[in-house]
């Protein structure tokens, strides 16, 4: 394929991918035809491999990582996915400033990220990093997806464990929340 095309399917300027090749930079092999032509010889094949995702938000539930890579695991070979990676991570849902996850995102080889609750890869604009993945032919696969069938109880349910957790710390926010849906629903 020529290398505007090459440049347009990655998301990159014709002009940055040009300066890449210029510089030796591109990551795939480029040759130049006669006639000034650059054509790109990219495979098509698409990330095949899975990566399992395990997060906690704190030291204290550590124990609970493992507990959670060994579900996905098994998740992942009765479902006959071939596993790339697996990452364990302690840090925060509210933010996408871990670099376990950041590394997922990145890795080309990787098709399919696989975690078990929603939050567990982040609490907001989750629908964002999947439009983004599926933007390149990859996904986010959650093996628990009816944790919360509805939107709005959903969303009702994040911000009120965020506004808890500002107030009150992490370690109380969700018995908070909880308590706080139980009173409007009753």
């Amino acid at each position: 394929m020529k290398l505007s095309v090459w440049a347009k399917r990655q998301g990159v300027c014709y002009k940055t991918a040009w300066r890449m090749w210029k510089e030796g930079r591109l990551p795939v092999p480029v040759e130049q035809l006669p006639t000034a032509t650059l054509i790109v010889h990219a495979e098509s094949s698409q990330p095949n491999g899975v990566a399992l995702y395990a997060r906690v938000s704190s030291a204290d539930p550590k124990a609970d990582l493992d507990r959670q890579l060994a579900r996905l695991t098994e998740f992942a070979l009765t479902k006959r996915l071939s596993i790339v990676k697996a990452v364990k991570e302690v840090g925060s849902g509210w933010n996408g400033h871990r670099k376990g996850m950041i590394g997922l995102l990145r890795d080309p080889k990787v098709g399919v990220i696989l975690v078990e609750h929603r939050d567990r890869l982040m609490r907001f604009g989750f629908e964002h990093i999947e439009a983004a993945l599926a933007a390149q032919s990859r996904s986010v696969l959650v093996v628990e997806p009816d944790e919360m069938t509805d939107d709005i109880v959903r969303d009702l349910h994040e911000v009120i464990v965020s506004m808890c957790a500002r107030l009150h710390g992490n370690r109380s926010a969700k018995n908070r929340a909880k308590k706080a849906l139980e009173a409007i629903y009753e």
